[in-house]
């Protein structure tokens, strides 16, 4: 009769399993014209990219490669997303567990004593002791599929803790290159700088030589002054952009505000072969893209998990154990064991339930939209930066014949004002103040170069590190 009544349970637990209430997951589905047009700017049709190439072969640099590997190895942002990683793996192997039966030991002493009030006329209850031992076990069977949803959602959150890892990490080095290259950048500025003013102290002695001269007047000499104050006040804020930058290294490396040990930007070899590769590339290369889909699928589990919680739910319960009221007669015909099975509908919280699966289907469209927008965001990334290097790129030639001609028309405006009288000297002025305009600017478009190399790195996912 007891065999019988399992196999029924059993039987009602097969008719339910096969009762599919659970969706199956599939990957988010974007429009293919979306996904074959990622990218304005495509360099060949290639699946390979420059997320194919190691870190290192970009940034060649040296001094900048301790400085990466330092920010990898130390940086507290990325100690805390790797803590997070293992919150979140702690959580799957937990999620894990649900699918096995709990087993509690149970071990009791119960003395009962009646009351006197509670006796009868005829009848009188005895005072009992009573000593208990054993085990108690129960098993959820996962008729819906809900703890199977759990495991799944507990898995995809887990991947995408380390996702975002990864994202940290390509963060850190693209922050680390751009930084490295703004400092650099800093250096030349603030020599290109002190250049010109000792230049433009020999302006002020020169322009009061040729005012003792009687070719030039009092008024050209202070403009000549001013000339060279105007230059003198950059280096100030230069120096103050130098520490700032180097105190942002510094944190960056988890490291208290120092000197910062670098080479030169004329010294800095600007990456060129530039590889978009294919637009599906980026699914497969980019950790913000790879953990926007999987908190889509961690969010596509959570409503399987509150479709199932609308269904009833089945329990195997069951205690093993010794159970006497005499303890010398603990282990003589003490063996007792409960075997119950039960199946529970909530029905005054309905309502709730269904509800919480509408709750959880909105948020899985959330989470599809937040990775489509993360797909297309990551897309234009990639034409930005390819765009830049290239702009860049085509200001190289164009600023070096500036600088030759302006450096030419400085000195034909000097010679003229030295051997002519005609020339007013605010053309040696604004000669001046142009070149050291363009030598500046030329240093910025360096820079670009380099700046849209990272930003490459960073939009296409990070290079293999």
């Amino acid at each position: 009769m007891k065999l019988k009544n399992l196999i029924i349970l059993a039987g009602v637990a097969g008719f339910f399993y096969s009762c599919k209430v659970t969706d199956t997951y599939q990957n988010p589905e974007v429009e293919q014209s979306k996904k074959d047009n990622l990218f304005r700017e495509k360099t060949n049709s290639d699946t390979l990219s420059t997320a194919n190439v190691s870190w290192n072969q970009i940034f060649t640099d040296v001094k900048l490669q301790n400085i990466i590997k330092k920010t990898v190895e130390n940086n507290l942002d990325l100690k805390i997303a790797i803590t997070r990683i293992q919150e979140a793996d702690a959580v799957f192997k937990q999620s894990k567990l649900q699918n096995l039966p709990t087993v509690d030991g149970i071990a009791s002493v119960r003395d009962t004593k009646n009351s006197a009030a509670a006796q009868g006329a005829n009848f009188r209850m005895p005072d009992l002791m009573n000593y208990q031992l054993g085990l108690s076990a129960g098993w959820e069977i996962d008729i819906w599929g809900r703890i199977k949803s759990l495991k799944k959602s507990a898995y995809a959150n887990f991947l995408q803790t380390d996702a975002a890892k990864r994202a940290v990490q390509t963060q850190l080095v693209a922050q680390a290159a751009t930084l490295y290259y703004q400092l650099v950048s800093l250096d030349k500025q603030l020599e290109i700088t002190n250049q010109t003013i000792e230049l433009r102290k020999q302006d002020v002695e020169a322009v009061q030589l040729l005012m003792d001269a009687a070719y030039l007047t009092g008024a050209d000499v202070e403009q000549s002054k001013a000339n060279l104050y105007s230059a003198q006040l950059m280096i100030p804020d230069l120096e103050l952009q130098i520490q700032q930058t180097e105190n942002s290294l510094s944190i960056l490396m988890n490291d208290n505000p120092q000197t910062i040990d670098r080479n030169s930007i004329d010294s800095q070899l600007v990456y060129s072969d530039l590889k978009t590769g294919v637009p599906v590339s980026l699914l497969k290369n980019r950790p913000d893209v790879q953990a926007s889909e999987l908190a889509f699928r961690a969010a596509f589990e959570n409503k399987n998990v509150a479709m199932a919680e609308v269904y009833p739910s089945l329990n195997i319960t069951a205690t093993l154990g010794l159970s006497t009221r005499l303890l010398e007669n603990f282990f003589t015909n003490s063996l007792f064991y409960t075997l119950g099975g039960t199946l529970t509908q909530n029905i005054f919280q309905q309502g709730s339930r269904k509800a919480q699966v509408k709750i959880t289907e909105a948020r899985k469209m959330q989470a599809y939209y937040t990775f489509e927008k993360t797909l297309l965001t990551a897309g234009s990334e990639v034409s930005n930066s390819l765009l830049s290097y290239q702009k860049a790129k085509e200001k190289e030639t164009t600023r070096q014949l500036q600088i030759q001609s302006l450096e030419k028309a400085l000195e034909f405006n000097k010679e003229l004002l030295t051997y002519s009288s005609n020339v007013n000297y605010v053309n040696v002025l604004t000669s001046e103040q142009s070149l050291l305009s363009a030598k500046l600017a030329a240093v910025n478009d360096k820079l670009q170069q380099l700046q849209a190399v990272t930003e490459f790195y960073r939009a296409l996912g990070g290079g293999q590190f």
